[in-house]
């Protein structure tokens, strides 16, 4: 479960810009995780309540996750498409000279804390 390994340097991220700023407990965090990311939302929650029961700063604290759509571009005719729907094919001409633009995220967006 790779999702674990995800949560424990979220955690850390968002600890060190409390303590950097002067704040001594984290809120809420609010990460952006894009559609073929490979982590899996319930997962990366269960995860998440499980390791902020462990460390005093982060007990409590809520995890926001904000999935975004993965999209993909076609290089022959410059097509921009959902890439779960339509895959490598470009659904307007049927290239598979095709990349993926974005839907791999895992990004922190927001730390809040008190």
């Amino acid at each position: 479960m790779h999702e674990l390994g995800i949560v424990f340097y979220i955690i850390d991220d968002a600890k060190k810009a409390a303590t950097d700023n002067g704040l001594t407990s984290v809120r809420r965090v609010t990460l952006d995780l894009g559609e073929v990311s490979g982590v899996v939302p319930d997962l990366l929650q269960d995860a998440w309540t499980w390791a902020c029961r462990r460390e005093p700063m982060m007990e409590g604290c809520e995890l926001e996750v904000c999935e975004m759509e993965a999209a993909s571009v076609c290089e022959a005719c410059g097509t921009e498409y959902g890439t779960v729907a339509y895959g490598r094919i470009c659904p307007a001409c049927g290239s598979e000279r095709t990349h993926l633009l974005h839907g791999r995220e895992v990004m922190i967006r927001e730390i809040e804390a008190y």
